[in-house]
């Protein structure tokens, strides 16, 4: 069961996902990013697409995974509810492949919020709780 949250952080907006799987975590970070930008529970799934990203570690992974999907949104306009994650370790590190879906945004529709200008590594967390599920965090630049 993957779920997100927004917590506080001094000037900023703090995002954090958590999943039963390292991969659940990832989809959550990503739908915390598209939810401090719109209400993500509004965004239907009708256009999906397929996101690439490696890293030479987790948190390289991860940076590189957000920024994909920011730049969908910049590029096309996309806002997404729903993502899909595999990672695999490689020889060099770690591959990540998602399947994203979202449309494009509507104002009306979508009620936003904050624009997100940039993925950074700033408070960025990836671990294993306690109790075998897996958290990642961070706080994007707004």
């Amino acid at each position: 069961m993957r779920k997100w949250e927004h917590y506080e952080h001094t000037a900023d907006i703090g995002i954090r996902g958590y999943g039963e799987s390292l991969e659940e975590a990832f989809e959550a970070v990503a739908l915390a990013l598209f939810d401090v930008m719109v209400d993500v529970r509004k965004v239907e799934s009708k256009e999906c697409r397929e996101v690439g990203a490696e890293g030479e570690d987790l948190m390289a992974l991860l940076y590189n995974f957000l920024e994909e999907l920011l730049v969908l949104h910049d590029m096309e306009g996309l806002v997404f509810g729903d993502v899909k994650v595999k990672i695999e370790k490689t020889g060099g590190g770690y591959k990540l492949r998602a399947e994203a879906c979202g449309e494009p945004l509507d104002y009306e529709k979508h009620e936003p919020k904050e624009e997100v200008k940039a993925i950074t590594y700033h408070d960025m967390r990836i671990e294993e709780l306690p109790d075998g599920r897996w958290m990642a965090q961070l706080v994007p630049d707004l």
